[in-house]
């Protein structure tokens, strides 16, 4: 492969041959990756007038400063390393494809007398993995299965020859409740004990036909030497394995090994399932949501997600069907898309997946929206409002112990916070720690800028406080001229009792109702909002931060010396008497040592 940078204005240079492209952005970031089997063609759409039909689009084809190519032999190839490039890179306006670190394997170990394990770390040299697994439950039930069958051991001993001659080891437990047959103290063959384990790989690779004989000539063969217990014993765990097998969706005998790739979607977001087939069973079904970032097609999603999947789930097979048409030409896989028989039943089956997940994800976004409305309903009828409460904002003051006042406001449309609305102010009038006053000037300056912008007001406002910082917001809406045309209310903290202005008794609303949850919700936001930008602007003050990460001092004291001395000049003008008063003998020293250094520096 060759990789060649250009820029978009020599677009005309580029090969017409596969390959993939990556787009980057003034700041040299990639951006966007993609697969072409005419890489000339392919980019030369995006700058072509065409590409206006896409706002995405022509936003990031607007951001692209420089097009580097990488060139492959074929476009299957091509499709590969975009997808590797997307996984590892994670571009802004690629579809995001996560990778598989949180899903579990089951690991045979290469040691002597191997082990079957569950483990989310895949090192290759430990041994032999099976999985990822989607579903941890299955997972565990199969390998409950496997110890139930086979007498494995558990152990993590290194049972080599010497170490076993030596004696070294003694049986445990498993081995007295008659799980394992004692290899450590060489009760067991190597050669009996590696029977079980290949008949548990073949459970492990969905074989189940070869298990299945097994215990059955074993139950036979003990049968016709009178041994009726052992005979029974067998019985018993061939009927397990074909409860195991029942339990597997039937697909048909005359399948064998498949991969079934469907995809259904809409404007914002595409829903992928993958059906894999072993031997005539379905033996893991997983449905991806993949939300787009530039209306990409279904036929490209599926392309990309297919090679994502395979590889996650190690699949080698070799037929794959879909429900679109892949122009991908490759020898390692068969792309088809079955018209009738059971083929286009298994389509139907992970197309009805798809389907299921699709419906899941939107009946969640309605819900949700119903949850807002029926709130605002109930917090509409609470509060005896005229409107329903589609537009709600909300203040709190924030100043530790006196210093830096601010302020903040937060605002929720349709119950949900829209951010892009949330407001800081710092306290321009008042001086010294006044709450009453700084709420007025806050509330005062926030809707003189709605009226002076001809912005619509909020259908409610919410002050965080009691009846004191109420009324000290609805002087600034008296000034402004628009008392009584805004809904307001006030929440104190202690009982959460909610006040109206010139109403003498607090209104209790049940501490259950959502509406309730709504309001607090909002003050909690705003006090997060108030004390974050409180924090952020102390920070600014370089003397301050750094006076706080003094060992022994901390913001709890920073704050006591700031309250006293107003300045940080101040603290460092005070006299020993007056710091030793405020914070005690060794803080006082660890002030002055402090600013000593930073003169002598």
């Amino acid at each position: 492969m060759e990789a060649n940078r250009f820029s978009p204005k020599e677009i005309s240079k580029l090969p017409d041959s596969p390959g993939v492209y990556r787009y980057y952005n003034i700041e040299d970031t990639l951006i966007y990756v993609g697969k072409a089997k005419s890489l000339k063609k392919r980019v030369s759409s995006y700058f072509s007038k065409a590409a206006g039909v896409n706002r995405k689009t022509l936003r990031m084809v607007s951001e692209i400063q420089s097009i580097e190519i990488t060139l492959v032999n074929s476009e299957f190839d091509a499709l590969l390393l975009e997808n590797n490039l997307i996984k590892q890179n994670q571009p802004r306006y690629n579809i995001l494809l996560k990778d598989d670190k949180t899903f579990p394997y089951l690991c045979v170990s290469n040691e002597r007398f191997p082990r079957i394990y569950s483990t989310r770390k895949l090192i290759p040299s430990n041994g032999k993995y099976f999985g990822p697994y989607a579903n941890v439950k299955a997972m565990n039930s199969l390998l409950k299965l496997i110890n139930t069958l086979f007498t494995l051991r558990t152990c993590r001993f290194d049972l080599s020859e010497d170490n076993i001659a030596k004696g070294r080891f003694k049986v445990c437990l498993e081995y007295h409740i008659g799980n394992c047959k004692g290899p450590c103290e060489g009760l067991q063959l190597e050669e009996d004990y590696l029977k079980d384990v290949d008949q548990a790989l073949n459970i492990l690779k969905g074989n189940l036909s070869l298990p299945k004989s097994y215990f059955k000539e074993r139950m036979l063969e003990a049968a016709s030497t009178l041994q009726f217990e052992k005979a029974q014993e067998f019985k018993e765990k061939l009927e397990m394995v074909e409860n195991f097998q029942s339990k597997s969706v039937v697909v048909s005998p005359k399948i064998a090994d498949v991969d079934v790739f469907t995809i259904v979607s809409e404007e914002k977001f595409a829903f992928v399932n993958y059906l894999r087939i072993k031997n005539g069973m379905i033996n893991l079904s997983k449905t991806s949501e993949i939300k787009k970032k530039l209306e990409e097609s279904d036929e490209d999603i599926l392309a990309l997600m297919m090679v994502e999947m395979r590889d996650r789930y190690q699949s080698i097979t070799k037929e794959v069907l879909t429900n679109k048409e892949l122009e991908i030409e490759s020898d390692t896989i068969q792309i088809q898309v079955p018209q009738i028989g059971d083929k286009k039943k298994l389509i139907e089956l992970s197309l009805k997946n798809a389907l299921f997940a699709k419906k899941e994800k939107y009946e969640t976004l309605d819900n949700v929206k119903d949850k807002g409305s029926r709130v605002l309903k109930q917090l509409q009828q609470d509060l005896q409002l005229k409107e329903l409460p589609v537009h709600i904002e909300c203040f709190d003051n924030s100043n530790i112990q006196g210093t830096n006042p601010v302020a903040s406001m937060v605002c929720f449309k349709m119950g949900r916070p829209s951010k892009k609305d949330y407001r800081h102010y710092k306290i321009k009038t008042v001086v010294g720690p006044d709450d009453f006053a700084s709420m007025t000037e806050v509330v005062g300056r926030r809707y003189k800028r709605l009226l002076e912008e001809k912005q619509p007001l909020p259908k409610l406002v919410v002050i965080d406080g009691g009846k004191g910082q109420l009324n000290a917001a609805c002087d600034a809406l008296r000034q402004l001229g628009i008392y009584g045309d805004v809904p307001i209310i006030g929440i104190a903290k202690r009982l959460e009792e909610i006040y109206f202005p010139e109403d003498e008794f607090a209104l209790h609303i049940d501490k259950k109702s959502e509406a309730l949850r709504l309001i607090q919700k909002l003050r909690d936001e705003a006090h997060r909002f108030a004390i974050t930008f409180h924090r952020d602007l102390r920070s600014k003050n370089s003397f301050n931060f750094e006076l706080e990460n003094v060992k022994g001092l901390g913001r709890f004291t920073v704050d006591k010396l700031m309250k006293e001395f107003r300045t940080m000049s101040g603290i460092e003008q005070a006299s020993r008497d007056a710091l030793v008063a405020l914070v005690g003998e060794n803080r006082a020293n660890l002030v002055q040592n402090f600013f000593q250094q930073k003169r002598d520096a």
